[in-house]
C-alpha cells in the first residue's frame, strides 16, 4: 500500500508540473527558441527522478542520480550553446533606438536647437508629420522650432514617427500632411495612384546609404560591383573580395522599408537574391518566411544609413565599409565623391493644411536647413 501511494504522488506531482512544462515549450516554440527542447525535458525528466528516489528512499543511489543529472544537462548545453550564441548576437534594425529621446519639447531632448527664434511660428491648424525613424531627429527639431510647446506623442500626434511604409499610409490616407522619408517604392507609388494620389518630392537633404560588417571583419572597403555581386547572389566568400574564407551571410530589410527601397535602388536592374529568413509561428499553427533581423555575426553585412548608424544607434561592434576607397562622411555627401548618397523628402499628397506650403519654404529656408545640419544630415542647400 505505501508503494502504492508514493507512485500516486510522484504522478500526482508530475501531472501538475506538466502543464507548466508543456507552455513553457510552447513559448519556446513561437520565440524561435526551440534549442531549449531538451533544457526544459531534461529537467522535468530529471524532477521526476528525484522524486522517486526521494519517496521509495533510494538514499544510496543519491550520488549517482546527481552525477547522471548533471553529465545530461551538461550535454544539453553543449547541444543548445551554439543557438544560445547566435539568438545574442545583437540585433540591428530599423527602429532599434529610443525615438523618444529626441521628442520636441521635453527636459533634455536630444533635438537640436536654433540659436533664434524661427521665422515662422504656427499656432493652430498644426500639420500632421510623419516619417522615417532615421529621419525624426530632424524633424522633430522642426516641429520644436515652430510649433507650439506642448506634449507630441511618438506615435498618434501632430508629430509622429511610424516608419517609412506606414508613413507612406498615414500621408496617402489623409492621416499626415507631410512625411520626411526617402523616395517611395513601386508598391508605394502604385498605392498612392489607386487611391488617387499624387506624390509631390520636395529635396530638402542628402545622406549616404552605407555598409556594415562585424568589426572584426578584416575587409575594409568594397567596389559598387562587388557589393552587388554580394547581394545579387554572385559573391559568396569573403575570399572572394579579400576576407577569410567564411560564407557571406548578407542581410536585407522588409518590403517597403526605406534601407530596402534604397537597396533596391543602388542594384538598379541586378536581381537581389532572395534574403536570409526566419521562421515565425502563428497563433493559428503555420510557419511563415519573415526577413530575418540583422545579426552582427563574423560574417554578416547588413545595410543603413550613416547618420542612423554612427550617430542614433552608436555601435562599435560594426564598422561602415569604404564604397570604391571612399569612407562615407559629411564631406564626401557633400562633395559627392561617396559613390551611394540618396537624396531624402519631404512629400506631400495634396494636403488643404493651410500651413503645409509656409511650412515647405521654412524647411528650405537658412534655419531648416541649419537644422538638418545641426543633426547631422547634410542640408541640400549649401
Amino acid at each position: 500500500m505505501k508503494t502504492f501511494w508514493a507512485i500516486l504522488s510522484v504522478a500526482f506531482i508530475m501531472a501538475i508540473v506538466f502543464p507548466l512544462v508543456a507552455i513553457i515549450v510552447f513559448i519556446t516554440y513561437l520565440s524561435e527558441a526551440r534549442y531549449l527542447f531538451p533544457l526544459v525535458i531534461a529537467a522535468y525528466i530529471s524532477l521526476g527522478g528525484f522524486l522517486v528516489m526521494a519517496r521509495f528512499e533510494l538514499h544510496r543511489f543519491k550520488k549517482y542520480f546527481f552525477i547522471g543529472a548533471g553529465a545530461v544537462f551538461v550535454v544539453v548545453l553543449l547541444f543548445a550553446t551554439p543557438d544560445i550564441y547566435d539568438k545574442t548576437r545583437q540585433v540591428i534594425g530599423d527602429g532599434s533606438l529610443e525615438v523618444e529621446e529626441y521628442k520636441p519639447f521635453q527636459k533634455k531632448t536630444k533635438a537640436v536647437a536654433l540659436a533664434e527664434p524661427a521665422t515662422l511660428k504656427i499656432e493652430d491648424d498644426l500639420p500632421v508629420i510623419d516619417g522615417a525613424t532615421a529621419l525624426y531627429p530632424f524633424y522633430s527639431a522642426f516641429a520644436q522650432a515652430v510649433y507650439p510647446e506642448k506634449d507630441y506623442a511618438v506615435h498618434g500626434s501632430e508629430v509622429m514617427s511610424n516608419r517609412t511604409g506606414q508613413a507612406y499610409t498615414n500621408l496617402i490616407n489623409g492621416t499626415a500632411d507631410i512625411i520626411f522619408v526617402l523616395g517611395p517604392s513601386a508598391e508605394q507609388l502604385k498605392q498612392a495612384e489607386n487611391s488617387g494620389k499624387e506624390l509631390t518630392l520636395t529635396p530638402i537633404g542628402k545622406e549616404a546609404f552605407v555598409f556594415f560588417v562585424n568589426a572584426k571583419n578584416p575587409v575594409t572597403s568594397l567596389t559598387v560591383d562587388e557589393i552587388k555581386g554580394i547581394y545579387a547572389g554572385e559573391i559568396t566568400n569573403w575570399q572572394e573580395v579579400g576576407g577569410e574564407n567564411d560564407e557571406i551571410r548578407a542581410f536585407q530589410r522588409p518590403e517597403n522599408s526605406g534601407s530596402q527601397t534604397a537597396l533596391q535602388n543602388f542594384m538598379g536592374t541586378t536581381p537581389i537574391m532572395d534574403p536570409p529568413t526566419e521562421n515565425i509561428a502563428s497563433l493559428m499553427g503555420t510557419v511563415i518566411g519573415e526577413v530575418a533581423d540583422y545579426k552582427n555575426h563574423n560574417n554578416a553585412i547588413g545595410y543603413t544609413f550613416r547618420y542612423y548608424s554612427t550617430q542614433m544607434v552608436k555601435n562599435n561592434n560594426i564598422r561602415l565599409l569604404h564604397v570604391n576607397g571612399i569612407e562615407p562622411t559629411f564631406d564626401t555627401i557633400r562633395s559627392g565623391d561617396y559613390p551611394i548618397t540618396n537624396e531624402f523628402y519631404a512629400v506631400t499628397a495634396g494636403s488643404e493644411n493651410p500651413h503645409v506650403k509656409a511650412f515647405l519654404e521654412w524647411v528650405l529656408s537658412k534655419q531648416g536647413q541649419e537644422i538638418i545640419e545641426k543633426t547631422g544630415y547634410v542640408p541640400i542647400k549649401k
